[in-house]
């Protein structure tokens, strides 16, 4: 077989006249910055809109984006791709087996309408993984479009984070908190994005391509800033989860991408920079608490602005320099090497220095260790919300994993039902105040999915592995690769640390819920999949059949088209239904306000709250009959779930019945031994039960 590329990086032709190689000579780099800044607008507008609010409606919409939009470029793929191996292939079809079992846990889910919820979700994010995956395999030249969108977007959120500090009064006047957290409401989640956005700096600052346009000196120099914006707001985040996930990504980084010399220097003036602002920023006690008046809030959040903009404009200049004395200053080859080993051995000495600073402690090395290891797994101890807690380990996570360990017991083999644990959870604890989610993407899916859904998230994870290994070439030498399939490798390998940092950070928290942080590392893991080796026949092909000719790919075509609309139009009900009661609770009259209730119960048949109206609006219109087979419908729906049982108890209180209140209520406690309202109604019923026997 002829070779596909030539040493200058060319494509040639090969045995195959219908397919279109890849090669540097199809690229554009205006089309690169084009697609990289409308993407990246994309996932801007995505973190504004599904913020960890969990808006319906927002969440809705963007879910039905996502799955149109990628069930448009699979089919593209299929109607316009190069014929070929389906590299990534496995990897989707068990990302999809993991979407259908979400899907499925609905059967035996403790709480189904929120296992609905889940299973839209997981679409969307397959929808995302899968146009990512297709986007690389039609497109494989625009790899740099996609880290420059994560670089933009990341840039952009931090920065917005920053400015909401900046004028706290007119951008978020309700925030008392002195942590950063918008755009998501998740100050966790803030820090991961500032933290995924390093990798793509440090490679949009020292890529040596050539197909660089002519403001590539200006993009370049702008990381400088970018980063002291990222690193910022991934300390002001106070987020020990994104702050550990920024070192290991920029650590990686540095350890994988051969671009060590250049990226130094630009980290290290980035760094400078954040070390300024977020020096000042924990030094004003009126920046940086909680519960601070408006005034005060205000007044440092105009100085931060000023100091950051000056702060910001050095950078630049800076940044402006350092990019002109790197391209005019060459190093001989040796020297680079040398410089480069040094900054790796640099970056392995970090956690060996930590060592000897731990060994030189009071209490020495192990006793350090063992005070340590009793901080984080106590699960009595607590930290606040102030800057100190970046320097200790004591935390909250160990309770909410044994607590969810405990509930993945409760199913071994299926779990409780995707997003069922905070439902489950209230059973086995009488804590008044439960979390909703595990806060590890392990934990969770054990107790939601239980062991069925751990193991299809191991065969994912060494799929997606394995494919990852074979697009980077991680068994061929740098030394063999042309110059643009070693600038590709630079770019790939970017790829994959942004994908590592996300997993790193989903093992201690649960911000994968949130989609304007999940999507864009699930685009580049999706890329990574779909890409196939460096030297793959991929591309548009040259020749494109019609799909008369192709029977298959138009059957495959057109079942593609069939479940990406049926998934559209599943993702929508649920958000039907919630429109629907509520303009039953905004009618006008008791008829039209039951038939707005009846749909939205049609509309959402896995839901209890339609029928809570439902029961409310027949009560109202005295059909009490009617007002209680809702709530035994509501029961039979969901008989795991303490709101159900108390609904009907209450209801059987409130007509003097307090035998049948009782057994409810009993049920109700069970399921939930903290929920003050059942334990107040049971005494309630145990009264009126004493009362009539006395009498």
């Amino acid at each position: 077989m002829s070779s596909l590329l030539t040493a200058r990086g060319r494509a040639v032709s090969g045995p195959d006249p219908t397919t279109a190689l890849v090669g540097a000579g199809r690229r554009r780099p205006g089309i690169d910055v084009a697609f990289g800044v409308g993407l990246g607008a994309g996932l801007v507008l995505l973190a504004f809109v599904t913020n960890a609010s969990g808006d319906l409606a927002a969440t809705t919409w963007g879910e039905i984006a996502l799955t149109l939009l990628g069930t448009g470029i699979c089919g593209s793929v299929i109607w316009f791709g190069s014929p070929g191996r389906a590299w990534g292939a496995g990897t989707i079809a068990l990302f999809a087996v993991m979407t259908a079992f979400t899907a499925l846990s609905i059967a035996w889910s403790v709480k189904p309408d929120n296992s609905w919820l889940a299973a839209n979700q997981t679409l969307a994010y397959l929808a995302a993984f899968a146009a990512a995956a297709g986007l690389a395999r039609i497109a494989p030249e625009r790899w740099p479009a996609l880290i420059g969108a994560l670089a933009v977007a990341a840039t952009v959120l931090s920065a917005w984070a920053l400015l909401v500090k900046v004028f706290p009064g007119s951008l978020d006047a309700g925030d008392q908190f002195g942590r950063v957290q918008q755009p998501f409401g998740y100050w966790n989640a803030t820090g991961l994005i500032a933290a995924l956005g390093l990798p793509a700096c440090l490679w949009g600052a020292s890529r040596r391509d050539r197909g660089t346009p002519a403001g590539g000196l200006a993009m370049r120099a702008l990381a400088v800033p970018a980063i002291a914006i990222l690193v910022s707001v991934v300390v002001l985040s106070y987020s020990r989860s994104a702050l550990l996930t920024a070192v290991v990504g920029v650590a990686i980084w540095f350890v994988l991408v051969p671009l060590r010399l250049r990226a130094t220097l630009v980290l290290a003036l980035g760094g400078a920079g954040a070390l300024v602002l977020i020096v000042w920023a924990l030094s004003t006690p009126s920046f940086k608490n909680d519960k601070v008046g408006a005034a005060a809030r205000t007044s440092a959040g105009h100085t931060f602005g000023l100091i950051a903009l000056l702060t910001l404009a050095v950078l630049t200049a800076a940044g402006v320099a350092a990019q002109v004395a790197m391209k005019r200053g060459t190093l001989a080859e040796h020297v680079r090497h040398r410089l480069g080993v040094a900054v790796v051995v640099l970056v392995a000495l970090i956690p060996v220095g930590g060592l000897v600073a731990v060994a030189a402690s009071s209490r020495g090395l192990t006793g350090e260790i063992s005070h340590e290891w009793t901080a984080l797994t106590s699960p009595t101890q607590s930290v606040g919300d102030t800057a100190g807690r970046l320097t200790v380990l004591s935390n909250s996570r160990t309770r909410y994993w044994r607590e969810g360990l405990t509930v993945g017991e409760h199913a071994l083999l299926k779990g409780v039902g995707a997003l069922g644990y905070s439902t489950a959870l209230t059973r086995y604890t009488p804590n008044p105040l439960p979390v909703l989610e595990a806060h590890s993407y392990v934990i969770q899916t054990f107790a939601d999915l239980g062991l069925i859904g751990i193991a299809i998230s191991l065969a994912l994870l060494i799929a997606w592995i394995r494919a990852a290994m074979t697009t980077i070439g991680s068994r061929t030498t740098w030394a063999s690769l042309t110059s643009d399939q070693s600038a590709e490798r630079c770019g790939l390998l970017t790829l994959v640390c942004v994908v590592v940092m996300f997993g790193v950070q989903s093992a201690t928290d649960w911000t994968w819920y949130i989609p304007g942080v999940t999507v864009a590392p699930l685009l580049c893991a999706g890329w990574l999949a779909g890409r196939g080796p460096l030297d793959a026949r991929i591309g548009l092909a040259a020749r494109r059949r019609r799909l008369s000719q192709r029977p298959g790919a138009g059957a495959l075509l057109t079942g593609l088209v069939a479940v990406g609309l049926l998934g559209a139009w599943v993702i929508w009900q649920p958000l039907r239904s919630a429109d629907a009661l509520s303009a039953a609770g905004n009618a006008t009259n008791l008829r039209a306000a039951l038939s707005d209730a009846r749909s939205a119960a049609a509309l959402d048949p896995l839901s209890t709250e339609p029928l809570f109206v439902l029961s409310a609006l027949d009560t109202a219109g005295h059909d009490q009959a009617a007002a209680l087979s809702e709530l035994q419908r509501a029961v039979a729906l969901q008989p795991e779930y303490a709101g159900t049982w108390f609904q009907l108890g209450d209801y059987e209180l409130q007509r003097h019945r307090p035998r049948a209140a009782l057994a409810a209520l009993n049920r109700s406690l069970a399921l939930d031994r903290s929920y003050t309202a059942t334990i107040g109604d049971v005494a309630q019923a145990r009264s009126e039960l004493t009362a009539g026997a006395q009498g």
